[in-house]
């Protein structure tokens, strides 16, 4: 439990650097977006292709990403069946946020508790959650966005363009045909993937809006709850049901544990979701998420002993 703790509080100062120099106009908007676009682009996809491209893995944890993706659409469900009140553009709102997680956090505890395998690990999980988020998002979201006119978009074309599933799909390829980076390569994408968590914990605190505590109503804080919560308690159930390994219980534990990400405030806002509400919750979910998710490690933890 130290040790997780240990790892969550450089997460926590990073993130909390992020919001003070955002608070205190240190970049302007247009800046942190421009470093949001260069994680995004080129850092992350760099971490993801390196570390997949030489993990070790013995066997596929297929059971791993069964939980995880499980979880995803038992979160989706939840949202789908919520009262009629919260009908229309804010339950797309309250299904994707139900079903994102932030993936800076993830990986960023994931590597301070495990170094490279537990990096390794993590990155499948950012293969499989992250096209299946952007799928259910998006549906969800233009199905129950009142028409405003725009143009949707075309699922699956926006998900194969996705530097991270790229990325991910470059580095599984060359894992499998024993193509590992060496030398120059290996040396340049590790120099771009030392940039990706140290500057996505920034952006993600940049993004953070704390007047939305104001803001925040009975829909916020029990739909932060249920995603804080609720897809913990359902993935790692699955996961205990499966007998999953304990490093793969552990991962699945904190993939879970993570706020929803605060791209579903863009997205939110492009489809005809409820941005507000979805800035709400990003803002709730991401601060209560530092006394969530050492309970949640926990609680894992107790299922180990």
């Amino acid at each position: 439990m130290i040790n997780f703790v240990y790892a969550l509080i450089p997460v926590v100062l990073i993130t909390a650097l992020g919001w003070l120099l955002a608070h205190r106009n240190f970049l302007p908007a247009d800046g942190w977006r421009a470093i949001e676009r260069l994680v995004y682009f080129i850092f992350f996809p760099a971490l993801i292709i390196n570390v997949l491209a030489s993990a070790s893995f013995e066997i596929v944890p297929w059971a791993m990403v069964l939980v995880l993706v499980g979880s995803q659409f038992a979160l989706a469900a939840m949202g789908l069946l919520a009262r009629r009140a919260d009908d229309g553009p804010r339950k797309g709102s309250i299904i994707q946020s139900n079903v994102r997680w932030n993936t800076f956090v993830g990986l960023s505890i994931a590597s301070a508790l495990f170094g490279e395998p537990g990096l390794a690990l993590m990155a499948i999980a950012v293969a499989v959650l992250t096209p299946t988020a952007n799928v259910i998002s998006v549906l969800a979201l233009t199905h129950f966005a009142e028409d405003t006119g725009t143009k949707k978009p075309h699922v699956v074309m926006d998900m194969i363009r996705n530097p991270l599933i790229i990325g991910c799909a470059i580095g599984i390829a060359l894992n499998l045909l024993g193509i590992a980076p060496t030398g120059i390569a290996e040396k340049t994408l590790d120099i771009l993937g030392q940039a990706t968590l140290a500057l996505g914990l920034l952006v993600v605190g940049a993004a953070v809006d704390l007047e939305a505590f104001k803001r925040a109503g009975h829909t916020t804080l029990t739909w932060s709850a249920v995603r804080l919560l609720g897809l913990l308690l359902v993935a790692l159930a699955a996961g205990l049901l499966l007998d999953l390994a304990p490093d793969s219980l552990a991962i699945v534990t904190i993939a879970a544990a993570t706020p929803t990400a605060s791209s579903g405030y863009i997205l939110a806002r492009q489809l005809g979701g409820d941005a507000t509400l979805s800035a709400n919750l990003v803002a709730v979910q991401t601060v209560f998420s530092v006394l969530s998710m050492p309970a949640i490690y926990a609680l894992y933890l107790l299922t180990q002993s």
